[in-house]
């Protein structure tokens, strides 16, 4: 999680910038002196200092914050493990061949692999805050996944049984419940919108299963994405955050909630100052939708989008980098029905300018079976799409397999200055690269490494579909067009390309010529 905040030295700089500067520069031209400096920027708003004490503040909130034990039955070998754990899978140490030392480890290990091992039990720590008088408690899915039995912790110690009431995969939360026969001390959420790089925060927590630890530091940025979900948009902090903290607070000055600690960044597993919380404004439609319905239905608009980089802006013909590029249409989905097409590129959303990286987050924000309005770039014009909000999928659905039709004839060309070459699909290269019968376009046949082509990502087996959002199904047409934008004076042209991970646009710089 994050590395200890450094010791912070309060250096008061109090000044007013009123009219005694313009008098002192009056003065000094009527003398003929020079013309000072400019003055240094003066920061509105009133003066804050280092707090004396976070004493106060942690002793109200700390009655709220709670520890997540959760113990969890592991069956066999790999059961209740997931590729993502932080904990690694132990290794014997190197004794001497022989000895009893390896021996003892050799036989241990074999009973903890083997798959016909007795049941065991594993336990795990995590933090969590109750947000309800009524035993309401919020914490991270990922600390109580696949638990058998949660208990809660209270400050007091007082243990109590918990029971899940929803968790989402998507964002990490989970919302827990308790029954007490006393109102519990709760928090409530703030708006971690007003919140700003720099402001003070605390961090309450259990790291490494120390209950109730008391951090404090800043907010080092916000906006951030560490690629754990479609809809990241961390705060990072410095405030010290190890193991164990996963699912607490993130506390403001005023007392209030703006965050959920849920990752951290460290090649050493400890706080090396870098940890990222879920904003409060984020987990409270969340955490609504999970005590409501006990699951999250989201707004979808059934496209597939990335980035505009510059380069795509340049095959697009956009002024300037910036929008959603779509990859992929669903088919009979909203933006389908609205009219969008693979290659447009989503500029607005109801007003708002978006990215490639907040569409997803804010379209899955928006009330299914509303109308949401689309500003569109499509062939080089620019028009409103209303487009109304679907249900997002649980598991995205695959279309119908067709049969395509080969393309007959030995079809192969050379693309030696981009440093690739192409051939048509045919059965042999459906079986090759597992490519479902219903794939179309001109298979990548092989890449140079020291290519352009293998610069921008292209790889053996992918397929090229589309060209300048024009369709592609064989080597003569992907040169066809290649040639076209050639002759349009374009800097780059645009490919669609599927490959094992799904569909995205490769921008290639023009200039060069294929040779069969």
């Amino acid at each position: 999680m994050f590395l200890s905040s450094p010791s912070f030295r309060a250096i008061l700089l109090s000044g007013v910038l009123l009219g005694g500067v313009n008098w002192v520069q009056a003065g000094a031209r009527a003398e003929g002196a020079p013309t000072p400096a400019p003055a240094p920027v003066a920061v509105s708003g009133a003066a804050r200092l280092v707090p004396e004490s976070f004493a106060d503040l942690a002793a109200r909130l700390l009655p709220a914050v709670v520890n997540v034990s959760t113990t969890q039955t592991v069956r066999g070998a790999g059961d209740g493990e997931d590729e993502d754990d932080d904990d690694q899978p132990s290794q014997m140490p190197d004794f001497p061949r022989g000895s009893p030392f390896e021996k003892f480890f050799h036989d241990f290990m074999n009973r903890q692999t083997d798959p016909n091992a007795p049941p065991r039990r594993m336990q795990a720590l995590g933090s969590g805050f109750i947000i309800d008088p009524q035993g309401y408690i919020v914490t991270n899915n990922h600390v109580i996944r696949k638990a058998d039995r949660i208990t809660v912790t209270l400050q007091d110690n007082t243990v109590l049984t918990a029971r899940i009431i929803g968790h989402d995969d998507r964002t990490d939360l989970a919302l827990l419940k308790v029954d007490s026969h006393t109102p519990l001390p709760f928090v409530s959420f703030g708006d971690s919108d007003r919140r700003r790089v720099g402001d003070w925060v605390l961090a309450i927590g259990n790291p490494f299963g120390l209950s109730g630890t008391v951090t404090a530091g800043i907010i080092s940025s916000r906006g951030r994405n560490i690629e754990q979900g479609p809809y990241d948009d961390f705060i990072q902090t410095d405030a010290p955050i190890n193991k164990g903290n996963s699912g607490g607070p993130l506390f403001d000055m005023e007392g209030n909630v703006i965050g959920v600690n849920t990752a951290i960044y460290s090649p050493s597993g400890g706080s090396v100052g870098i940890g990222f919380s879920i904003p409060a404004n984020e987990a409270r439609g969340v955490l609504e939708q999970l005590r409501k319905n006990g699951k999250v239905s989201r707004g979808w608009l059934g496209v597939r989008i990335q980035t505009v980089t510059q380069d795509i802006a340049e095959g697009l013909g956009l002024p300037s980098a910036g929008g959603a590029l779509v990859a992929g249409v669903e088919k009979n989905g909203p933006a389908a029905k609205a009219g969008l097409k693979t290659g447009d590129v989503i500029l607005t959303l109801d007003g708002k300018p978006v990215d490639g990286r907040a569409l997803p987050r804010l379209s899955a924000q928006l009330p299914v079976g509303t109308q949401a309005r689309l500003g569109v770039w499509q062939h080089g014009k620019t028009h409103d799409a209303t487009v109304v909000v679907g249900t997002l999928p649980e598991t995205p659905e695959e279309p119908p397999a067709k049969p395509a039709q080969e393309t007959k004839g030995p079809t192969t060309l050379s693309f030696a200055d981009f440093g690739f070459s192409v051939a048509a699909l045919d059965a042999a290269a459906r079986q090759k690269y597992n490519l479902s019968a219903s794939q179309k376009g001109v298979l990548v046949s092989s890449v140079h490494d020291d290519g352009v082509a293998a610069e921008r990502g292209l790889k053996e087996g992918d397929v090229i579909t589309e060209v300048q959002q024009a369709e592609v199904t064989t080597p003569a047409a992907l040169k066809q067009r290649l040639d076209a934008a050639r002759k349009e004076h374009r800097r780059t042209a645009l490919l669609l390309v599927h490959d094992a991970d799904g569909v995205r646009w490769i921008p290639l710089p023009l200039g060069a010529e294929a040779t069969p």
